[in-house]
């Protein structure tokens, strides 16, 4: 997928398909806030989540301990997920790409875009989603929202 161009429902429902471990910078502790609504949502879902969060680090949430800065996370991570404010954004994609071996995507939640991020994004050869939720994604693409009468625009059924 080119980083430039939006991705189609096919690249999103592949990217959340092949995601197993992921890192959410900025997951925050407060189930009031939506980083953390996201997270315990992904890990309900089988995802492993990582959360990254300085201001706690070593408390645990969803079964891992928070880890106060991406170089604390598991080398297995391959998607990072980032609850950061736009600007922020690009020096945690360069470390993203630096310390994970594995990393096949980075998301940037809803608001948050990067022009820059999307470029090392590409030039690294990742897929990349900005301005768009996982968990939003994973309901509309994988029928949940149809179950609380929302049209999602997918058609389930075939002829």
């Amino acid at each position: 997928m080119n980083a430039a161009r939006a991705p189609s429902d096919a690249d999103l429902k592949r990217i959340l398909r092949g995601a197993r471990c992921i890192a959410v910078a900025g997951l925050s502790p407060d189930p009031l806030r939506p980083s953390h609504f996201v997270g315990r949502y992904l890990s309900l879902r089988g995802f492993r989540v990582i959360p990254v969060n300085p201001g706690h680090a070593g408390k645990t949430l969803f079964g891992e301990t928070v880890r106060g800065r991406l170089a604390d996370c598991p080398d297995e991570v391959d998607m990072i997920d980032i609850f950061r404010r736009s600007d922020q954004v690009p020096p945690i994609v360069e470390e993203a790409i630096e310390r994970f071996p594995k990393l096949r995507a980075v998301w940037l939640q809803i608001g948050v875009e990067s022009d820059a991020a999307a470029a090392m994004a590409a030039s690294a050869g990742l897929d990349f989603v900005q301005n768009r939720c996982p968990k939003i994604e994973y309901q509309r693409l994988f029928g949940e929202l149809r179950m609380g009468g929302f049209n999602t625009g997918v058609i389930s059924s075939k002829l």
